[in-house]
């Protein structure tokens, strides 16, 4: 068994090594069943590019009219300018169907040719129609599927929202989890963060506004970069539990809060896992919690082994890297009482994510005391994160009269767009270093 607290590395191709950490207090007390678990996913080094698909979706809808469908033009051309030799790559433009601008069908592999052809195709799209996000979504699915080994990842922008029926848009979006990892991008401030939310934590991917249009073109050049920076396609988080464990939840923690508790997949006996798509030479955090059968003092267990494994490697035995989770349970309350720094932090960026979400969805609704009292919560935790990017974002929704306490006061002039803002990144965190 690995100690708690330790990495254990394997080497790949792409990127070259893989490493877990654990972050716990495996100290339980007499009859405690609850562990918890910090687990961090590390991913180093080079190695040569994988193959790739990058689909480009423009809302073209009649309300993208004027600077909107200029800055659209200019962003998608700087995507293309992006994307290095030999990524096959689309452009869909969107309004109440889905139309393929580049190529005719299919995708093209980028050199400077058809980036030069595809930047021009882009030049002419026009404004017209309505908004149908699904219709878009099922087109690039088409396309991706075309590319089922490589990384597969697609930029959506609109500046509106979905005119298609709810189950319409709720069955489009489900039938492409797993197909591709999709970012999702709202100009200005007539288009809604939950729709575009639904999309985004579907397939991976993250949601933002873009307040002003002449700022689409470096978001969309940097989207792309991130994309162009990714070689494992398809990357699993396996969670092997002992016989009458149950798992809690999984949740990911950083670099945004996702759950991932009811993506869990069958991976063998007594194994699930939970997809994490496309990496790149990155990190990122993930909670675990279960709950272990309890034992007598003194006893020390494994409640969980984690390992990553590519999404061709699910039931197998060959992983890219592993830890363990420890339970041992003590009679000493100040070790079972104490907790890990960094299983508290990512529990409190989680319950602030919560206390946004529960504030803005109660202003929505136009009651008040309960947005105010959730939104209090959030500039409290906010503050005490240091979380200084998202208070920012807090004041201008709400006045704060006490930032100790975070006493608040619902501002009658918020800006639309802020309050957006404040909604789409609500789900980031930031992650603090390990004390040993």
């Amino acid at each position: 068994m690995t100690p708690s607290g330790t990495a254990v590395e394997a080497e790949f191709t792409v990127p070259a090594r893989f490493t877990l950490h654990t972050d716990q207090n495996p100290y339980l007390a007499p009859g405690t069943t609850r562990v918890d678990a910090v687990v961090t996913v590390n991913a180093t080094g080079g190695g040569a590019p994988a193959d790739a698909v990058e689909i480009i979706v423009v809302d073209c809808s009649g309300s993208m009219a004027g600077e909107k469908i200029r800055s659209a033009r200019r962003a998608t051309a700087a995507a293309i300018a992006e994307l290095r030799d030999g990524v096959a790559f689309a452009v869909i433009a969107g309004d109440h169907r889905a139309q393929q601008v580049y190529p005719d069908a299919g995708t093209a592999r980028a050199d400077e040719r058809t980036r030069a052809e595809a930047t021009q195709r882009v030049g002419l799209l026009r404004a017209d129609g309505g908004t149908a996000i699904g219709a878009w979504l099922r087109a690039a699915r088409g396309l991706a599927d075309r590319h089922p080994d490589a990384v597969r990842h697609a930029i959506l922008l609109t500046d509106g929202q979905n005119g298609e029926d709810a189950p319409v848009f709720t069955r489009a979006v489900q039938s492409c989890v797993g197909t591709f990892t999709c970012d999702c991008r709202g100009v200005g401030t007539d288009w809604r963060v939950d729709e575009l939310r639904t999309v985004s934590s579907a397939l991976l991917g993250t949601v933002d506004i873009v307040a002003r249009p002449e700022d689409l073109a470096a978001d969309f050049r940097a989207l792309t970069g991130a994309a162009m920076a990714r070689n494992v396609p398809d990357l699993w988080l396996r969670l092997w539990t002992p016989q009458g464990a149950v798992v809690r939840f999984v949740k990911q923690v950083a670099p945004a809060v996702e759950d991932l508790t009811d993506r869990r997949v069958a991976a063998g006996r007594q194994r699930g896992a939970y997809p994490l798509g496309a990496w790149g030479a990155e990190s990122r955090d993930y909670h675990l919690c279960v709950d272990v059968m309890p034992a007598a003092v003194g006893k020390k267990v494994r409640a969980a082994r984690v390992d990553v494994v590519r999404g061709d490697g699910l039931y197998g035995d060959d992983a890219l890297a592993e830890a363990n989770v420890i339970a041992e349970w003590t009679d000493d309350a100040s070790r079972s009482s104490a907790i890990d720094p960094r299983v508290a932090h990512f529990t409190g960026q989680v319950a602030l994510a919560g206390a946004i979400a529960d504030g803005l969805a109660a202003r929505e609704a136009g009651d008040v005391p309960r947005a105010e009292e959730r939104l209090d919560e959030a500039v409290r935790l906010a503050a005490e994160s240091g979380h200084d990017d998202t208070a920012r974002l807090l004041g201008g929704v709400v006045e704060v009269l006490d930032v100790k306490t975070g006493t608040v006061r619902l501002r009658p002039d918020a800006d639309k767009a802020g309050a957006m803002a404040l909604d789409a990144r609500s789900t980031r965190t930031i992650t603090v270093g390990r004390t040993g």
